[in-house]
């Protein structure tokens, strides 16, 4: 399963008085410093794959690759906790949010209960007003998303159809890039490609979702184009190359 943080930071460039285009950690605790150097940089979203294994929730990218000491407890949940005790249940010290989305690689339903029952354990991360839990990867049918915690959300999809009740539920919506574009960041990219892109972003931001694609090309040219679109959060292996970037275009 996997585990993104999502933190709704004010880095990045303004679409509109409304919209801020935000960093995205892709696989996360592949970094360096999982959570830390993306915290640092003031990210707007952490990405971990979290299974369940033997009733705990391990950080991997592949069930091979599952340690136990590379919990979601250790690498993540612990470490915001103590960030938000020592900051009135805030994750930074202006009143940006913070979105946990954890796209589940394991069983989506017993892992989800697993994951229930581990934050009743941190109220500072489940009560905070600044912080959004999303369940992305293996997750229930759309349906049954209000049998869930109002702390819990979902990352939905463009394809997906949703009732009153279980829009309210979606957090984010997601999806490949390359299922739109083979464009990889060189040159410019082909008009068709680009229509369709924005297409998919604006149909989200007329349900009032933001908007992430995984998979993208992970270059300034790429960044610049994704934020023209109007992308939420822009997709990276290269945190502090995007921090940089997004901090420049913010002054």
């Amino acid at each position: 399963m996997a585990f993104i943080l999502i933190l709704n930071l004010q880095i990045g460039f303004a679409q509109d008085s409304k919209r801020i285009t935000k960093a995205h950690s892709h696989n996360d605790y592949e970094q360096k410093r999982p959570f830390d150097l993306a915290i640092e940089n003031t990210f707007g979203s952490i990405e971990a794959d979290v299974w369940l294994k033997d009733n705990t929730l391990c950080v991997a990218h592949d069930a091979k690759d599952i340690r136990v000491d590379r919990t979601l407890e250790n690498l993540y949940l612990n470490k915001l906790n103590t960030i938000l005790q020592n900051n009135n249940r805030r994750p930074y010290k202006d009143e940006s949010e913070l979105q946990l989305l954890m796209d589940i690689k394991s069983d989506a339903k017993s892992t989800l209960e697993a994951l229930i029952v581990l934050l009743k354990k941190y109220p500072n991360i489940k009560k905070s007003k600044y912080i959004s839990i999303v369940i992305s990867g293996n997750r229930p049918v759309p349906a049954e998303y209000t049998q869930y915690p109002s702390f819990i959300s979902f990352d939905g999809r463009p394809n997906e159809s949703y009732d009153k009740k279980s829009l309210k539920k979606v957090g984010l919506i997601s999806d490949s890039y390359l299922k739109y574009s083979k464009w990889m960041g060189k040159g410019s990219m082909p008009e068709k490609d680009k229509s369709n892109l924005k297409a998919v972003i604006e149909n989200a931001h007329t349900l009032k979702k933001p908007f992430r694609f995984w998979a993208t090309p992970d270059n300034e040219n790429s960044w610049n184009l994704l934020m023209e679109l109007g992308v939420d959060y822009i997709n990276t292996d290269k945190v502090d190359a995007l921090a940089k970037f997004l901090s420049e275009k913010n002054n």
